[in-house]
């Protein structure tokens, strides 16, 4: 899905409901929406699975501890949605 994908969808939902994140297809855990990156890119390894990270080092993600192992060069932007647990 992309985020044009997601704003068309989301516009037909109630403004005040909260988001929750299922922990995987079957929904055998689930946790609310904390923060989201928009800064990041994916590298899948299958259909259903693969990594994240940087398409660059910045000065200020040196500063955050991040290293040149956390760059994928060859990723595709993304919008990360990550979950309070």
């Amino acid at each position: 899905m992309t985020v044009k994908e997601l704003k068309k969808t989301l516009e037909k939902v109630d403004d005040n409901k909260i988001v929750i994140l299922s922990s995987d297809e079957g929904g055998n855990n689930y946790s609310p929406l904390a923060e989201f990156n928009d800064e990041m890119v994916y590298k899948p390894h299958s259909t259903y699975s693969g990594e994240v990270g940087y398409k660059k080092l910045t000065v200020k993600l040196k500063k955050e501890g991040y290293s040149d192992t956390d760059i994928i060069s060859d990723g595709v932007d993304c919008l990360i949605l990550w979950p309070s647990n």
